[in-house]
């Protein structure tokens, strides 16, 4: 759209608040970058102050919200497969990162992985990883919303010596970003194994001092947690809960290896988790117990994290992949409907980062962060249900357009704010170098 005023009008609207699912024939008008209603085709049609776009055969939805990921390491797609977690990070994934990681590195990568992450249907996305100052330009370039958690571990890495200048570089970063619309700064402490707990503690102070989203991987392993336990007599997150680590801004991401106890622990701390299905299942790490987390209260979000363990930063595919292993997982069918599926990848991910009052739904006064579904392939027909259709139906491509603050980001399935054969050629690139030193 050329005008910041326009509506678009669509065989359906999924608004994920309110007190219907499925809003038959209807179309979002946005002004100013923002919903400013949701009312029958006709009715929006009949607006003569705006540019009106019809997109029959399509559904309207939140943008989707990937609330874990490492973009930077889309680089690594494919580098370092069929392993274990231990393996995968300690023989592959951090020696290759040791070499190569830099700001041309987070760049390119962070570029590609935005191309791929926005054709899928994902608007926001909450990234942790070195040289985050780099991430974060290349997010705000591409138009999305973004958390971006700078990373804090015991190890010297490309970024920063130790952990004053983690520290020093991160809240510099929190500091430039201060009054950004598009991008929220906060702490990433990678795990309990790679950040002791002086500075766990000192990440919970200041976190708690500025009101700041906290993200740490946790309990993401069987053995990570048996290995805490012999070496302190504590699970990790209990070890978070006594610090104050752990409290309704921290997001703590994986989460398979869990008991009723520690799912008590983060209820009753108003803590998040993050659901990483696609990545958990490819290192066989475990299956976080959706169901049960959420039967507790917990908010659940979802995470693609990184292509180097996934494969995919596909917004849908991790939205049906975590659908399917709730029911297996749990051993009901009914777990995790079509509906709470869509939730969870909207809504719930927004809630996560506190991103809930601007995004994540379609309703009037919040950002038009918003996509555009084709329900007129084969694979969608006859089409009984729409919210069936976007969960179990989808191969992943079936994005054409998409919004974020009202700003067109994707149109016809093409990006408008990234040059794709520009990216494919530095992909081809990236290939030549870590193939030939690697």
């Amino acid at each position: 759209m050329t005008s910041a005023n326009f509506a678009v009008h669509a065989e359906a609207i999924i608004p994920v608040s309110g007190p219907e699912n499925v809003l038959k024939f209807h179309s979002i008008v946005v002004r100013e970058g923002v919903s400013d209603e949701l009312m029958p085709n006709a009715q929006a049609r009949a607006l003569s102050d705006i540019e009106h776009l019809e997109l029959h055969g399509h559904v309207l939805m939140p943008g989707l919200v990937n609330a874990h990921g490492h973009a930077a390491m889309t680089l690594l797609r494919g580098y370092a497969d069929d392993m274990s977690l231990a393996s995968w990070l300690n023989d592959k994934i951090w020696p290759l990162e040791a070499r190569w990681v830099s700001p041309e590195f987070v760049r390119d990568g962070t570029d590609i992985a935005a191309a791929e992450m926005l054709l899928s249907g994902i608007t926001a996305t909450s990234d942790m990883y070195f040289f985050p100052d780099i991430t974060a330009q290349s997010l705000r370039a591409a138009g999305m919303r973004t958390q971006l958690v700078f990373p804090i571990m015991n190890i010297e890495t490309a970024w920063a010596k130790n952990a004053e200048e983690y520290f020093e570089k991160g809240l510099a970063l929190r500091d430039y970003f201060r009054n950004d619309d598009l991008v929220d700064i906060g702490f990433g402490p990678h795990s309990t194994y790679t950040v002791d707990e002086s500075l766990l503690s000192r990440t919970a102070m200041l976190a708690n001092e500025l009101d700041a989203a906290i993200q740490i991987h946790l309990h993401e392993t069987a053995a990570e947690v048996l290995a805490h336990v012999e070496a302190t007599g504590e699970r990790p997150i209990d070890l978070l809960a006594r610090i104050g680590l752990l409290g309704p801004r921290t997001q703590c991401v994986h989460m398979t290896a869990i008991g009723s106890q520690d799912i008590e622990t983060i209820a009753a701390h108003g803590a998040h988790v993050v659901h990483c299905p696609r990545s958990n299942m490819k290192l066989a790490s475990g299956a976080c117990p959706v169901s049960k987390l959420r039967d507790a209260g917990i908010n659940v979000a979802l995470g693609t994290d990184g292509a180097a363990s996934n494969n995919r930063l596909n917004g849908l595919a991790e939205m049906q992949s975590a659908a399917l292993l709730a029911k297996l997982e749990s051993g009901d069918p009914t777990a995790l409907s079509a509906s709470e599926s869509i939730r969870m990848a909207t809504l719930d991910g927004a809630r996560a980062l506190g991103l809930d009052h601007v995004t994540g739904s379609l309703e009037p006064g919040k950002s038009a962060d918003f996509i555009a579904i084709d329900l007129s392939g084969f694979n969608m027909a006859p089409n009984h249900q729409v919210e069936s259709n976007i969960v179990y139906a989808t191969s992943g491509t079936e994005v054409t357009h998409s919004w974020i603050a009202g700003k067109n980001v994707v149109k016809n399935r093409q990006l408008q704010s990234l040059d794709s054969d520009a990216l494919r050629h530095t992909a081809a690139d990236w290939r030549a170098k870590l193939s030939a030193k690697s």
